[in-house]
């Protein structure tokens, strides 16, 4: 079955060809649903299309892309036009034009400018990375694109319906615990463990380290004692397995393609974790 998952941005780790394998996973009614690391929000539209709970939270600690949602959310049509400016520069000298956008210092930037900017980025940059320099400053080399598709309008006005109920907010995934109560649904979606050394983890300027995911682990249990439904995806490595050994433990096959080695391209296992 073809779902047709609707996303306005690439992301590392996107959950689009995951979804058919996560459908016998979810809950049966979500009511409540909450996503502390929504990325390119592929799991979050499905569940709004399918099972069109009553509350949205979604959040990230990357302050950019929480700014285009909520661009998306309140002021489409303003966004599709600068992104028509965005792609019609770009068409007469792509390499230049690239540069110049990401150089641009987006401190006096309107939100719905700075939402442009992203996106347009995020379409034209090497593989959709996000990834920042320790000063916060994009620094993704541009991508081997023909004709990228920049303005996407049916997308973002779809997406901007489907946003129409969503709360937004720059946060750090700990602070969930404080928001949700009793059959809520949170999924976890974070920077994965490393495989290996060229893994990638780098979606803002604070790195995820393994104190972050052994706190994540913390985080679930004081959500599963709440009595929340719980799901998070990660990587098939020992440290996670370890982690969450008292929960049930799926596999899952997906074909990632970021890497920055070749060898690390193709199908790999994941796992999803769940305490229901």
């Amino acid at each position: 079955m073809n779902l047709n998952i609707p996303k306005f941005v690439k992301w590392a780790g996107g959950k689009t060809q995951l979804i058919e394998q996560f459908k016998p996973l979810f809950p049966s009614k979500i009511d409540r649903y909450f996503e502390p690391f929504v990325g390119g929000g592929a799991v979050l539209f499905y569940v709004i299309e399918i099972y069109s709970p009553k509350k949205v939270f979604i959040s990230d600690i990357n302050e950019e892309l929480i700014n285009s949602y909520k661009i998306v959310k309140e002021d489409v049509e303003n966004l599709i036009s600068l992104l028509k400016k965005h792609a019609k520069e770009y068409s007469k000298e792509e390499k230049e034009y690239y540069y110049k956008i990401r150089a641009l210092d987006v401190e006096n930037f309107t939100d719905l400018e700075r939402a442009a900017r992203f996106i347009f980025l995020n379409r034209t940059c090497f593989n959709g990375l996000y990834r920042v320099n320790s000063k916060g400053k994009f620094n993704v080399p541009i991508g081997r694109y023909v004709n990228p598709d920049i303005v996407r309008e049916d997308v973002l006005r779809r997406i901007n319906k489907l946003l129409q109920k969503v709360e937004l907010r720059v946060m750090s995934f700990e602070k969930i615990v404080g928001l949700v109560q009793q059959d809520d649904f949170v999924y976890f979606d974070p920077p994965y463990w490393p495989i290996n050394g060229t893994s990638f983890t780098s979606y803002t300027h604070l790195d995820f380290k393994k104190e972050d995911q052994e706190k994540l682990a913390e985080v679930f249990k004081e959500l599963d004692k709440k009595g929340c439904k719980i799901m998070l995806s990660n990587s098939d490595t020992k440290l996670i397995n370890d982690l969450y050994k008292n929960y049930k433990i799926k596999i899952v096959k997906a074909t990632r393609m970021i890497n920055s080695k070749v060898e690390g391209r193709g199908e790999i296992n994941e796992v999803v974790i769940t305490n229901y």
